[in-house]
């Protein structure tokens, strides 16, 4: 071999170097807008963290304020509903993990891992049913004395566990603390 063949390979392995880089470099900047476009926009960011006045909630009853442009139940439960929810504890639950974020993931779907409080008043969730993301009603609607969702039959209990319908999993608790006695911070 020639040192003239030897000096065109050269060149080659350069070339498709060269177009190798170029390649990835105008795909990288192809591919970036539609990976920054999935970001959250500047008003949800604005929104990340909300403080909810609860002094005006009665007992046995519940708000739902808008955060991250979804729905939150802020329920206020009675003792009624504290010993129904924890007297299931023990049930055959379809989803076994109590999906809080304020808490460990691995926790049991049990009563107390899911409420705010030691006591089990407050009761914090994402209002948004967990199979196809409808809205379920509230106070005390489906068999089991929750939550209902008329879209496709999910049924949660008064811990937001589900208990039958197709959803996989319980709704779940988002990060929030209590600020003082009547204010609750979410996110």
């Amino acid at each position: 071999m020639s040192q003239a063949d030897d000096h065109q390979g050269t060149r080659r392995d350069f070339l498709y170097y060269a177009t190798g880089g170029a390649a990835a470099v105008t795909a990288g900047a192809a591919v970036w807008p539609l990976v920054d476009q999935m970001n959250p926009s500047a008003d949800v960011k604005a929104l990340s963290s909300i403080r909810v006045d609860i002094s005006g909630v009665e007992v046995g009853s519940q708000i739902t304020v808008k955060w991250l442009g979804k729905p939150v139940f802020i329920r206020h439960r009675s003792e009624e509903e504290i010993a129904a929810a924890r007297a299931d504890d023990n049930a055959a639950l379809p989803d076994a993990f109590a999906r809080n974020d304020n808490r460990d993931s691995a926790l049991s779907a049990a009563d107390e891992n899911r409420a705010m409080d030691e006591n089990g008043e407050w009761l914090v969730m994402m209002g948004v049913c967990t199979h196809l993301g409808c809205v379920p009603l509230g106070d005390g609607a489906g068999d089991y004395g929750g939550w209902y969702c008329p879209c496709h039959g999910s049924h949660y209990d008064a811990s937001g566990r589900i208990r039958k319908g197709p959803a996989p999993e319980n709704l779940p608790v988002p990060v929030a603390e209590f600020v003082d006695e009547t204010t609750i911070k979410l996110g």
